[in-house]
């Protein structure tokens, strides 16, 4: 614990490094992954529009604005536009995510603040695609701190940790200087929260996390611009951040954060999902595309057994009940179980594999119903996530199938291909036609020379 008094802090070193960032400082690896964060979000804003819980979200919303919820008439006040759009892009769990402790910090954290941002207070395409880029960075480094320590005290990683790089974000784009920025962070401390009971019900709570990330880091950065005075050790304190939300048996380790903080970045090491949910359900999903390929009907199946970290059992694996028979689509997201038994069914985990329509498959959900996991000891998780299918069949047969790591991310990017047609399909999934699709396609790729985000309101309604 640093020294109240006299020590530097975590938001100290945080905003030293935030507050002189510029555009050029941005290597072309960090640059190009941010345009591709803006694609990917953006599509996904699109895609979950009509969905029930972004209406609540939109119903909720106090009075209009200058700012823009993708796909929804009217304006919106910048944190209301934030929170829609943030909540949107996550809904699904399509969105970006990281290795190391799950963190989804780009299209559903840091370009919904940035979008409101840009679009309220006129910033040009670099501002915002340099608040992106040091939301992702802080977002990311905060997450291995203490890998797993989040989720241990039920809480969401993304929604306590990523409330802070939203404020960076904000903070960055806005131009705060280093006192601005470290009050802003204090603050963002008292506006971080985020339980993970959904995981009971299959109910909707996470979906809104990075919406509420967006909309308090981009309170948070102009209280801090206005003085309002934040606890400098926010992080490390006795009562910060890691002492209220991380389990205290892991260990933590602030290094991370700091010591080659504006020497190298990780922003460029995030993962963009091939399928529409949890992100370590992805590489097991991988595993069954290809025990597909065999042809094996479920009946002929007497197990499936997968190797696992023990990390990963209490949000994908148990109660083991309830996830090989899912109370709802969206609980569908975080089972294996269920996401092993509907890639096999359709031979795909998009976002029509988790609706009211698909769900409570009995196909899919008899091959769930054979999926046990075991602990495997050496697994590399949270570190690195990987896959694992073993299908042993009545007549004695043994199939077995490994991924070694997510596709999507460092190790096997996706193609600029797979990333367009991602985009493209989200788009018509939320009801686009070609012409509006290619509409926002142009005006995402061009987003780095615009002198503002006017552009955004032609992507209303």
């Amino acid at each position: 614990m640093a020294d109240q008094q006299t020590g530097a802090s975590i938001s100290e070193a945080v905003a030293n490094w935030s507050s002189d960032l510029k555009y050029s400082d941005m290597p072309e690896t960090v640059c190009s992954i941010v345009k591709k964060v803006v694609l990917d979000g953006a599509g996904l804003m699109v895609a979950a529009r009509h969905e029930d819980y972004v209406k609540a979200i939109v119903a909720s919303a106090d009075g209009d604005g200058r700012c823009t919820a993708l796909g929804h008439g009217g304006g919106f006040s910048a944190a209301d536009a934030a929170f829609i759009n943030g909540t949107a892009a996550h809904g699904e769990d399509y969105d970006d995510t990281a290795e190391g402790s799950p963190m989804h910090a780009g299209g559903a954290v840091g370009l919904p603040t940035l979008f409101a941002a840009a679009e309220r207070y006129g910033l040009n395409g670099e501002r915002l695609l340099l608040g992106v880029a040091a939301c992702i960075e802080i977002s990311c480094r905060l997450a291995v701190v203490a890998p797993t320590a989040q989720h241990r005290a039920s809480f969401h990683p993304t929604a306590v940790l990523g409330c802070f790089g939203a404020t960076v974000g904000a903070s960055v784009a806005l131009g705060l200087n280093t006192k601005q920025t470290i009050d802003a962070l204090g603050t963002a401390g008292s506006f971080a929260a985020g339980i993970i009971e959904y995981l009971g019900d299959g109910s909707w709570t996470k979906r809104m996390h990075p919406g509420w990330n967006a909309q308090s880091g981009l309170r948070a950065a102009l209280m801090g611009k206005a003085g309002f005075f934040g606890p400098k050790y926010v992080f490390e304190g006795e009562h910060g951040a890691y002492a209220a939300f991380a389990h205290p048996d892991i260990p933590q380790d602030f290094d991370k954060v700091t010591a080659t903080l504006g020497k190298e970045w990780v922003a460029d090491k995030i993962t963009f999902k091939s399928y529409a949910c949890g992100t370590m359900t992805q590489p097991f999903i991988d595993c069954a595309l290809r025990f597909r390929e065999l042809g094996v009907t479920p009946d002929e199946i007497e197990k499936i057994e997968c190797n696992v970290g023990e990390g990963t059992v209490h949000r994908l694996w148990e109660p083991l009940g309830l996830k090989q028979n899912i109370p709802t689509p969206y609980a569908g997201k975080f089972s294996v179980p269920y996401c092993i038994g509907i890639g096999m069914v359709d031979g795909a985990a998009g976002l029509a594999q988790f609706t009211d329509d698909r769900y409570q498959d009995p196909v899919a959900t008899k091959i769930a119903q054979k999926v046990v996991y075991v602990i495997d000891p050496t697994n590399e998780y949270p570190a690195n996530y990987t896959g694992h299918l073993k299908a042993t069949m009545r007549d004695g047969t043994v199939y077995e199938f490994e991924q070694p790591h997510m596709r999507g991310g460092p190790v096997e990017p996706l193609s600029e291909e797979e990333l367009y047609g991602k985009f493209r399909s989200n788009c018509a999934y939320g009801g686009w036609d070609d012409s509006r699709i290619d509409a926002l396609q142009a005006f995402c790729d061009k987003i780095g020379s615009a002198d503002n985000m006017d552009g955004l309101a032609e992507f209303r309604g």
